[in-house]
C-alpha cells in the first residue's frame, strides 16, 4: 500500500492511454504522473508500458497491474458498503424498499420500529423496479411471489398476505351478489391486462371468469385494488383490506391464492443495527 498513488495513476494511464487523458481524470500535473510512472518501474525493474507517439501501450506487466488496480478499487468499495453497515448505533436513515402493492402492510412495522427507535429515519421507496441490494441501492427490500435466491441474500418470510375474491357494497348494490360460478357470466370484473404481473389468483381468474366479463383490466395489482373498492367490478383484494371496507366475499378462497411477503437484505448488511430493528418488527 506504500506505493497505491504510483499504482493508481499507473492504471489510469494503462486505461486512458494518454500521460495528458490520466492528468485531466486525477486532477494532478503531467510531470507528477510522469513521475509516478517512472517511480513505479523503477521499484519494479520492468517496463510497464510502450512509449509511442500516439501514446502509452500498457506491456503485458503493466495490463496486470491494470487487472490488479482494478481488483484493489472495487474492493475498497466493497470495504466502504460494509463500513456503512457496521455501526451499532440506531440513528441515521435507513433504505426500504417495497412495492406499492405491499406499503399499506409494511407501514405498521415501520410505525413500530420508529416509536422503539424515534432517532432511525425511514426512506421508503416505493417502486415496481427491484432495487439491487449488491450495490446499495437499500438496506431491505420487501418483495412478494416466488422466495428470492439471490446468493448473497438473507431471505426471511415476514407476513402472508390472504387474498380472495371480493365486491364492494356499492357494487353489490348495483348488481346483486352472484350464487353460482354459472352466474359469473352475468357479472363485471376487474384484472390485470398484459403487462400486469401474475399472482396465482390473477391465473385463476383468467381461468374461470370468461373473458368478456373482465371489463376493466389494469397494468398492475394496484389498480385493481382500487377499481374494486370503487365498485367497478368483482375482483381480487387482500382479506385485511375488504373486511376494513365491509366488501363482500363472492366465494371461499383458493389456497394457492396467499401470497408470502419476504424480508430480504445482503448478507454484509444483513447484521447491521438498522436492518436487525426493522427485522425485529417482521417476526414480532
Amino acid at each position: 500500500m506504500d506505493n497505491w498513488n504510483e499504482i493508481r495513476t499507473a492504471a489510469h494511464v494503462a486505461r486512458l492511454g494518454t500521460i495528458s487523458a490520466a492528468s485531466a481524470e486525477l486532477g494532478v500535473h503531467r510531470i507528477t504522473v510522469t513521475r509516478h510512472i517512472d517511480a513505479l518501474e523503477s521499484l519494479l525493474g520492468a517496463k510497464l508500458f510502450q512509449r509511442h507517439a500516439r501514446g502509452f501501450t500498457p506491456t503485458e506487466l503493466g495490463l496486470e497491474l491494470l487487472r490488479i488496480a482494478d481488483a484493489t478499487d472495487a474492493q475498497f468499495g466493497e470495504l466502504h458498503r460494509l463500513a456503512r453497515g457496521a455501526s451499532d448505533k440506531i440513528d441515521g436513515t435507513v433504505v426500504v424498499t417495497a412495492l406499492d402493492v405491499l406499503i399499506p402492510f409494511i407501514l405498521p412495522m415501520i410505525a413500530q420500529v420508529q416509536t422503539e427507535h424515534p432517532s432511525l429515519n425511514v426512506n421508503l421507496v416505493s417502486s415496481d423496479r427491484v432495487l439491487k441490494l449488491e450495490y446499495g441501492e437499500a438496506a431491505l427490500a420487501f418483495r412478494i411471489g416466488a422466495k428470492p435466491d439471490h446468493p448473497d441474500n438473507v431471505v426471511i418470510p415476514a407476513l402472508t398476505i390472504d387474498m380472495g375474491l371480493y365486491a364492494s357494497p356499492q357494487y353489490i348494490e348495483t348488481h346483486g351478489r352472484p350464487n353460482t360460478q354459472d352466474a359469473f357470466k352475468a357479472h363485471r370484473f376487474v384484472g390485470p391486462d398484459d403487462s400486469a404481473p401474475r399472482p396465482p389468483y390473477f391465473d385463476w381468474l383468467e381461468a374461470d371468469v370468461p373473458s368478456n366479463c373482465i371489463h376493466l383490466r389494469c397494468n398492475n395489482v394496484v389498480s385493481t385494488f382500487e377499481a374494486v373498492k370503487a365498485g367497478l367490478g368483482i375482483g381480487f383484494l387482500p382479506k385485511q383490506t375488504a373486511e376494513a371496507l365491509d366488501c363482500v366475499q363472492i366465494m371461499e378462497p383458493e389456497p394457492l391464492w396467499q401470497e408470502t411477503v419476504w424480508a430480504v437484505t445482503h448478507m454484509d448488511l444483513h447484521r447491521s443495527s438498522k436492518v436487525q430493528a426493522i427485522l425485529s418488527a417482521v417476526r414480532s
